[in-house]
């Protein structure tokens, strides 16, 4: 075969798939020969025990070996391993209509980088979808992929989709298993790439096993992909609205109550402020881990700004302001403490004694937190 030649591969992973890879090869060639496209049919078999390899062989299709499981991983290799210009991937259980791809073809050959197939906007024969994931799951994960990343897919988790080859692979997709498939959805939008979208048939599988897809695991790989590349909503926000509230709350509360016509806030709501400010810093904290752990792992091909000068001024200067704060906040222990043994430790004015050993408290959480994640930082910088 003249690979320079190629236009399209139809790429499909495989795992042990005997009873439907036969259909899909033949349903691939197919359509390459009803339109006349120079393309080729690959499998990435991911350790296959049974003859799918000899069937895929015998039909004509090329076969690479994928060592390293994960649905993933799969179709990274094979992406790189295709010949053609673009490539269309979908699974090898004779569920996508192999038969009918020109719409992916066409959005390619018009310069779409991505071209998602959207089930729902297609049909979905019965019994082709679980309830679990036709009516919850996938609606949950889309939902959440357009709101974290202002996206317009409709369907995150569709298996059948297009690409353009040198687009998709300058992504540096890193992901091993089923949340592949929202990281390249992501990585597209992030890195302004053209996305589309189609409507795409799905049927009921023709295989007799059960899936290989484990509901509650590969939900939550989708969710917990999608939500770690989101930490402005998940870390960053809500931090600062937490520290504003608490900071201000505390602040003003350390000179006395506050008295209203109907109410007064005075040394409870300074505790809540104080809980306030501590989840806050650690929400912060968490935020540069996550973007730091990101880059690490190459799930982020750079740091923003305001992450990359918070990690490179994470010093020996904040290990000593945070010993500083804890300092303050044992002397004022120890003063508070001294303070009740002089009234021989019998019960204390609440109102009086509570918010010094509130703020307290509260030096001497945030200044543990500080000096401990100045040392975590730093590690993870090494790497």
């Amino acid at each position: 075969m003249e690979k320079d030649n190629i236009e399209v591969t139809i790429l499909m992973p495989c795992l042990n798939e005997h009873e439907t890879i036969g259909t899909c090869i033949k349903k691939a060639k197919t359509f390459l020969e009803k339109n006349n496209i120079n393309g080729e049919v690959l499998i990435a078999d991911n350790g296959s025990t049974d003859d799918s390899v000899d069937i895929a062989k015998s039909l004509g299709a090329r076969v690479i070996s994928v060592e390293k499981k994960g649905y993933g991983n799969a179709l990274i290799k094979g992406t790189k391993e295709a010949y053609g210009k673009y490539v269309i991937m979908g699974d090898s259980d004779d569920s996508y209509d192999f038969l009918n791809l020109e719409g992916f073809v066409d959005e390619l050959r018009n310069g779409a980088d991505l071209v998602m197939g959207n089930r729902f906007k297609g049909t979905i024969e019965k019994g082709a979808m679980p309830f679990s994931h036709r009516y919850i799951g996938t609606p949950i994960i889309s939902l959440l992929g357009r709101i974290l990343y202002k996206s317009k897919i409709g369907d995150f988790n569709c298996g059948l989709r297009g690409c353009n080859k040198e687009k998709i692979l300058s992504l540096n997709l890193c992901c091993e298993g089923m949340e592949y498939a929202s990281e390249m959805i992501i990585k597209a939008q992030q890195n302004n790439l053209k996305v589309v979208e189609i409507p795409t048939n799905l049927k009921k599988d023709g295989r007799t096993r059960a899936p290989h897809l484990n509901t509650i695991r590969d939900g939550w790989r989708h969710f917990n992909f999608l939500l770690i590349n989101a930490p402005r909503w998940i870390f960053l926000t809500p931090a600062i609205i937490f520290m504003v509230i608490g900071l201000i709350g505390i602040f003003l509360l350390l000179k006395g109550q506050l008295v209203f016509e109907n109410f007064s806030l005075g040394i409870n709501t300074m505790l809540y402020c104080n809980t306030f400010i501590i989840v806050g810093f650690q929400l912060l904290i968490f935020y540069l881990l996550d973007r730091l752990y990101c880059y690490n792992e190459k799930m982020i091909t750079s740091l923003d700004s305001f992450t990359e000068k918070i990690a490179n001024e994470l010093n020996g200067k904040y290990v000593v302001l945070g010993l500083s704060m804890i300092l303050i906040g044992f002397i004022m222990s120890i003063s508070s403490i001294v303070k009740w043994k002089d009234v021989n430790f019998s019960e204390l004015n609440p109102t009086v004694f509570m918010p010094a050993v509130i703020f307290a408290n509260l030096l001497l959480a945030i200044g543990c937190e500080l000096v401990f994640s100045v040392f975590l930082v730093n590690i993870i910088k090494k790497r």
